[in-house]
């Protein structure tokens, strides 16, 4: 008869069950169901780009949006127990006003291999928008600038306006379309929160009211400005990592919308992922 005792493999002791004594030889074998999880699914999106200004002393045009994070998503990605993976959430671009250049682009999310790759800054005059994850879209009128290139895969271009007087600067591409004229190109929506969110959405270009900011961890673009009024920031990225079953790994903000269904790590800001060892088990014969 064999008689099953748990371990896990550098901490705890046996306890000798009553009536039985240990004989000298102990055979170890792992039990792959009371580990952590060997494949995930996944969210990645990274930093949107800024929206820009056309130019505060020229009125003939407007400044382009800035374009989305890069979207990643995939399920069944294969991962090794107890190795922490870093997570690094790309940080939005800043809106910084007349600068004479392109907007600042977004910054870069990444698990393990998986990266996404930052969103374009807007264009703004006779300076065309930034390539991304999503390209940001380029400026409209007197010396109106091309839309820049989004990543095959990640994301779409940047819209390039007319040279036309008080047009409206392209909207940077999002994940789920090109941008237009001043529309922003569409985000795409993911389940792996528990329910459905838009993510990656391109910044409209300046329409003439001041540009709105890309919300936080949604890699949206910031919007372009009109004249003087302010452009918008781009929006930070965000990471989410799923597994079917009760948690069975650390780091990020856990939930479980659905218990004993799936686990979700949720990841906010910098960080790292570690599915749990599989204890060892010894049997005694």
């Amino acid at each position: 008869m064999s008689i099953l005792f748990l371990k896990t493999p550098s901490t705890g002791s046996f306890v000798r069950p009553s009536g039985y004594a240990f004989p000298t030889g102990l055979i170890p074998f792992l039990s792959d169901a009371e580990g952590g999880p060997t494949s995930v699914d996944y969210l990645v999106v990274a930093g949107g780009g800024a929206g820009n200004m056309y130019r505060i002393n020229d009125s003939q045009g407007n400044g382009g949006g800035g374009g989305a994070g890069g979207f990643l998503t995939g399920t069944a990605f294969s991962i090794a127990r107890a190795t922490p993976y870093s997570i690094t959430v790309g940080a939005g671009g800043p809106y910084v006003g007349e600068s004479q250049a392109t907007a600042p682009p977004g910054s870069n999310s990444v698990f393990s291999s998986i990266t996404s790759v930052r969103g374009g800054g807007g264009g703004m005059q006779s300076r065309p928008a930034g390539a991304g994850g999503s390209g940001g879209g380029g400026a409209g009128g007197t010396g109106n600038s091309a839309g820049g290139s989004g990543t095959p895969g990640q994301g779409n271009n940047g819209a390039t306006p007319p040279a036309v007087p008080n047009t409206a600067g392209g909207g940077g591409g999002g994940a789920g379309g090109t941008g237009g004229l001043p529309t922003a190109g569409a985000g795409t929506a993911s389940p792996l929160s528990g329910s459905p969110v838009t993510y990656a959405t391109g910044g409209r270009g300046g329409n003439g009211a001041g540009g709105s900011a890309g919300a936080p961890n949604t890699g949206n673009g910031g919007e372009g400005s009109y004249n003087q009024n302010a452009g918008g920031s781009g929006g930070s990225g965000i990471v989410i990592i799923r597994y079917t079953g009760a948690q069975a790994a650390a780091g990020g903000n856990y939930s479980s919308p659905a218990p004993g269904a799936y686990s979700i790590h949720t990841f906010l800001g910098d960080g790292a992922f570690s599915s749990n060892t599989a204890p060892t088990r010894y049997r005694i014969d």
